[in-house]
């Protein structure tokens, strides 16, 4: 099995305290807090909730996943009642140098990056230096953007930059090994060497629907640097993060060297969950700051989620007033996305947020529009899935009422282990599958039986539980993918279907 970073109880949470094995990473335990949080922690580390649930099976432990995910280091702040009630880190923020991660630990927060951003073209425009709804090209003077027949005469405008409505390429950007020659702004949006993405360019008209472009956010970038005439990571020092106390936070790219000793160092994770390796130089760099240039922690997260919360409730000015605040929070041209945040109803409750994830880093926020409510987790591995799962988490043990709603129930139908038998065996694949469960035509899939329940593995894959919905369908608990145990007329089980993706796989039972 791989190896994890685990979580102790420590009487003495003065000093840092380690355990190494051959098996576990270095355990940091930061902060004490009174014991009705405490219980709290424990409960959030203890219920790590999926999409599907089985009636009687406990959730999962943090411990637990970060082993099955192979997730190096994670992070994490709670937020209730406009306060950040506890933040802690578990794993190593960098295994080789045996550092682990505590609350001051920086990862790269991704496009999360573009939240903060829309905070600080906000703030211009609030200054009355731009006006979001005018031409780009009325503020970009060392470069201007080239409208050609796709956009059919519109005028591309800054609030379709920060909302995803300018109809723009490039989704995203892959940063630059430390070595490589890192583009300028112009050579990133005109797609010339070395910059290794495509131009930005126009896809079809501005203002006619949601098209995430991570392109679009890195022109609003340069717009602030020709209206500020400063470098983008100094205004956002100045103007965003400072303010809001975000003090070990920073867009610089690569980072300054008096933060080497905070960074959390990349890792990724290959496709099936089997194996994790060290980003080359660490991290890669990103000369697209607005997009995914941020290195941050979910403590200076979760001030901004406190200050947008206030801002709101017209209790906080520190970067942008309740009316700029309530605008960039108001869904533009596509119901669930607003000016550099995501917008989520549920059970009538609103929330705004956003993920991110840059080469060995995947992190995601959420704060609540009303009761000072959130959450921040950040991991140094780049699979989304352990996150969600921790903000389930979170959700159930603070009650945040209908947030956490599992896409399926499953009553735990106890079958015979006669009939749990019949199913074990190998089974060959035939076509190629991405999902739960990445299959290629020559595939293995192999049905094992623990105790009193199913196990399923495809080639080179981690083996994992499935449970019974009827007699012969099975789920797993990570996703809404289903196996199915098809037999031929004599009751002899000759194959099973694997149906995940809105596809099914056939795979025929050989042993």
């Amino acid at each position: 099995m791989p190896m994890v970073s685990c979580l102790v109880e420590k009487k003495n949470y003065i000093l840092l305290s380690f355990l190494l094995s051959s098996s576990f990473h270095l355990i940091a335990q930061q902060e004490k807090y009174n014991d009705s949080i405490e219980r709290k922690i424990k409960s959030v580390e203890n219920n790590l909730a999926s999409e599907i649930q089985v009636e009687g099976e406990p959730n999962w432990s943090l411990k637990e996943r970060m082993k099955f995910y192979h997730v190096n280091g994670v992070s994490i702040a709670v937020i209730k009642n406009y306060k950040i009630e506890w933040a802690r880190g578990y794993g190593w923020a960098d295994s080789a140098e045996q550092r682990p991660v505590t609350t001051t630990t920086l990862f790269q927060a991704g496009s999360i990056s573009k939240s903060l951003n829309s905070v600080g073209v906000l703030k211009l425009a609030q200054e009355g230096k731009l006006n979001i709804y005018k031409d780009i090209n009325d503020y970009l003077r060392s470069w201007k953007f080239p409208y050609d027949s796709l956009s059919k005469g519109k005028k591309i405008t800054i609030a379709n930059l920060l909302s995803h409505s300018a109809g723009l390429s490039v989704h995203g950007f892959p940063g630059y090994e430390k070595g490589d020659a890192i583009p300028t702004l112009q050579q990133v949006l005109d797609g010339t060497k070395p910059a290794n993405t495509s131009a930005v360019r126009s896809m079809f008209e501005p203002s006619l629907k949601y098209q995430y472009s991570g392109g679009g956010t890195t022109i609003s970038q340069l717009i602030v640097q020709d209206i500020t005439q400063m470098p983008y990571d100094k205004f956002m020092w100045q103007d965003v993060l400072k303010p809001m106390g975000m003090n070990n936070s920073s867009y610089t790219q690569p980072p300054s060297a008096d933060k080497k000793n905070k960074l959390a160092t990349g890792y990724e994770v290959d496709r099936y969950y089997v194996d994790r390796k060290e980003v080359k130089g660490k991290y890669n760099i990103y000369p697209e700051q607005a997009a995914a240039g941020l290195w941050t922690n979910p403590t200076d997260l979760a001030k901004y989620i406190i200050e947008t919360q206030l801002s709101l409730q017209g209790k906080s000015n520190k970067v942008l007033s309740k009316e700029t605040t309530a605008l960039r929070l108001t869904p533009y041209i596509d119901s669930s996305i607003a000016l550099g945040v995501f917008i989520e109803k549920r059970n009538g409750e609103k929330y705004f947020g956003h993920a991110g994830q840059d080469r060995g880093f995947v992190a995601r926020y959420w704060g609540s529009f009303d009761g000072g409510n959130g959450v921040v987790v950040m991991t140094n591995t780049d699979d989304m899935t352990l996150i969600n799962e921790i903000i389930n988490s979170v959700a159930i043990v603070y009650d945040w009422k209908g947030f956490y709603v599992p896409f399926m129930t499953l009553k735990n139908l106890v079958l015979s282990d006669a009939v749990l038998n019949s199913y074990v065996g190998q089974y060959q694949n035939t076509e190629e599958s991405e999902g739960q469960f990445k299959l290629t035509k020559s595939s293995i899939f192999t049905i094992t039986k623990e105790g009193h329940h199913l196990k399923a593995q495809s080639s080179n894959q981690q083996a994992i539980d499935i449970y019974p919905e009827t007699e012969n369908t099975f789920f797993p608990k990570t996703s809404d993918t289903d196996i199915k145990f098809l037999i031929d007329d004599n009751g002899v089980v000759e194959k099973l279907t694997v149906h995940q993706n809105g596809k099914f796989f056939e795979c025929r039972k050989i042993k």
